[in-house]
């Protein structure tokens, strides 16, 4: 009996502090997005987080995307010749690569890649205190730090997404068209009569905005509120990763429903 109660305590604390964590995360989202037409005065900020986020993750997102393409080339042509629509390779890829693997992919990437580092550098900022001397000053360091990576993640996400897709498309053509010999018209044009713009294409620009925004808010989160010291941010690192691919496959099984179905 005395086990049950401990087990049900335990497991109510839980719950609580569950709940207490998802409060927390969306206060700090709320406050974020009330500062935000500091980006209009400093944009500048903005624009140097955006060339962090994006120039640091462009290399692994586009040899990625170089691979991922490949392998859908060969896995698509597998399939598609036991029916004999070979011709349609081209329209498999691109929408295998717009539809789900470009954005989603892109975002587990770009969490494991620029999430991890903006927690660590909030994190060694509040273990520094960097960010306490800031508000010493007059300084508003949600404002000045929080808001800037917040939104060069969020506009960096899609062009990442982008050139993901794009250069998977090129990994695509290079394996049915140069290796396997399809016609490369007829790769090309699939493509181009199967993909709607606002369908396809425009639903994968609206799941990149939402995972850069999740992504980036996550990785806040766990840096703003780790705990300052050295273990501490190692665990909001992890956290940053795990937390974060979770929530991108769940808002990714969500979005696909609504936006699909």
């Amino acid at each position: 009996m005395n086990y049950l109660v401990k087990s049900i305590t335990a497991l109510g604390g839980y719950i609580l502090d569950s709940i207490n964590s998802v409060g927390t995360f969306f206060k700090l989202f709320i406050s974020i997005l009330s500062e935000s037409l500091m980006v209009f005065q400093r944009p500048r900020l903005v624009s140097q987080q955006v060339h962090f986020v994006g120039n640091h993750s462009l290399l692994i997102i586009a040899v990625s995307g170089l691979f991922v393409g490949l392998v859908l080339g060969y896995q698509g042509y597998s399939t598609l010749s036991m029916y004999g629509s070979e011709e349609a390779l081209g329209l498999l890829v691109a929408l295998g690569l717009l539809r789900e693997l470009g954005p989603v992919v892109t975002a587990l990437l770009f969490a494991g890649r620029a999430g991890t580092s903006i927690t660590a550098e909030i994190g060694l900022m509040k273990s520094g205190e960097q960010i306490a001397a800031m508000d010493v000053m007059g300084i508003n360091p949600l404002r000045r730090l929080l808001v800037p990576r917040f939104w060069g993640g969020f506009i960096a996400m899609p062009i990442l997404a982008a050139i993901f897709s794009a250069v998977g498309v090129i990994g695509g053509w290079f394996v049915g068209v140069v290796l396997i010999d399809v016609d490369n018209g007829t790769f090309w044009s699939q493509m181009q009569n199967g993909v709607d713009i606002f369908t396809d294409l425009g639903n994968s620009i609206i799941k990149s905005f939402v995972f850069g925004a999740a992504v980036m808010m996550v990785a806040l989160y766990e840096g703003w509120y780790s705990t300052p010291t050295p273990e501490g941010v190692s665990r909001a690192t992890t956290r940053t990763v795990v937390r974060a691919s979770l929530l991108v496959l769940g808002l990714d099984f969500i979005m696909t429903a609504v936006m699909f179905s």
